[in-house]
C-alpha cells in the first residue's frame, strides 16, 4: 500500500522552519511554541524515515533530503492556493499587504480612496510591522519595506529613495546655531540619524540628548505637538507639511542610506489584485515630486 501523506500542519511547520532556519522563527510565524514546532518536525522526519535538518548549536541546516523536499512542499502549497482561489472566485482579488506602520499611516492610508475608486473589487488586508521583519509574513503577497537593501529571498525591487531632515511644528523657533539645545527626537536603529544629518550639513555636532522611539509615529507626534524637532523623510512627512501640521525649518536635506523596497511573493504574480495594487503603487510613487 502507498504510504499516506503526512498531515498538512507538519508540512506547514517544515516550510516555516526551513524559511527561517530556526524553530523559534517558525514558532513566531505560526503562533506555536518552539517545542511544538520541534515535535512536529520530529514527527514529520519519523513519517518520512529520514532527517530534514541538521541541528547545529546555534542554527538549523537543511539536510540533502530537506533541500530536495522543500521546493516540493512549497509548490504543493502554491497549487493549493491557486486551486482554492479558482474555487472561491471573487476572493482571488484579496491581497495581504505588509508594511511598516509609519508608511501605512502617513503615505498609504490617505491614498487608499484613490485605489478603491480604481479597483473596487480588490480587497486589501494591511498588516503593519514596527521593525523590519526577517522574512515576509506568511500569506503576504506584497510588502513595502523600509531598510537597507533586503536579502533577495523573494522578488525585490527598489521602490523609492528619499531624503531626510528635521521637522517641527509651525511657529517653533529654532536655528542651526541652537538646534542642539532643542529637544530632539528620532526613530531608533537607523543610519538616517541626527549625527549623520549634522555631518552632512557641516555642523559641529556634540552629543546632545536624543529621545528615541521604535517608530516615527511617536517622534512625529511630539513634533506636531510643539515638543521639539524630529528627523523625518519626504515619504512619511510630505502630507503633514502640505497640511501645515509640520514645517522643515532648514533647507538642507540629506540622502537616506535606507530606501523603500517592494517585495513580491511568488503568489503575487498569479493574483490579479496584487498585480493591480503593485501597478497602482508604482504609479503613485513615480507621480510624486520631492518638495
Amino acid at each position: 500500500m502507498q504510504k499516506p501523506l503526512p498531515p498538512l500542519g507538519w508540512l506547514r511547520t517544515f516550510e516555516a522552519a526551513a524559511r527561517h532556519l530556526s524553530f523559534t522563527g517558525a514558532a513566531r510565524d505560526l503562533n506555536m511554541t518552539q517545542s511544538a514546532v520541534s515535535q512536529q518536525i520530529k514527527s514529520l522526519e519519523g513519517h518520512l524515515g529520514r532527517p530534514l535538518f541538521h541541528r547545529r548549536p546555534r542554527a538549523l541546516e537543511l539536510t540533502e533530503t530537506g533541500i530536495t523536499y522543500l521546493p516540493v512542499v512549497r509548490e504543493a502549497f502554491r497549487t493549493l492556493v491557486r486551486g482554492t482561489q479558482a474555487v472561491v472566485g471573487d476572493q482571488v482579488n484579496a491581497v495581504q499587504v505588509q508594511s511598516n506602520i509609519t508608511f501605512a499611516v502617513n503615505w498609504l492610508a490617505p491614498k487608499l480612496p484613490r485605489f478603491r475608486a480604481l479597483h473596487p473589487d480588490v480587497q486589501l488586508n494591511i498588516f503593519t510591522e514596527l521593525w523590519e521583519p526577517r522574512e515576509m509574513a506568511e500569506g503576504a503577497a506584497v510588502e513595502i519595506r523600509y531598510s537597507l537593501r533586503p536579502a533577495d529571498t523573494v522578488r525585490t525591487e527598489l521602490l523609492r529613495t528619499d531624503h531626510y531632515y528635521p521637522v517641527c511644528a509651525p511657529g517653533y523657533s529654532v536655528t542651526l546655531d541652537n538646534v542642539q539645545d532643542q529637544p530632539l527626537y528620532d526613530c531608533s536603529n537607523l543610519l538616517s540619524n541626527w549625527s549623520n544629518w549634522a555631518e552632512d550639513q557641516g555642523l559641529k555636532w556634540g552629543s546632545p540628548p536624543i529621545t528615541y522611539a521604535t517608530t516615527y509615529m511617536v517622534s512625529l507626534s511630539v513634533a506636531m505637538a510643539g515638543g521639539g524637532l524630529c528627523l523625518a523623510h519626504d515619504t512619511i512627512v510630505r502630507g503633514l507639511i502640505d497640511e501645515g501640521r509640520l514645517i522643515a525649518p532648514f533647507a538642507h536635506r540629506a540622502a537616506m542610506p535606507e530606501a523603500y523596497y517592494l517585495l513580491l511573493s511568488p503568489q503575487a504574480e498569479e493574483n490579479p489584485g496584487a498585480i493591480a495594487f503593485t501597478n497602482w503603487l508604482r504609479s503613485e510613487i513615480s507621480a510624486e515630486v520631492s518638495p
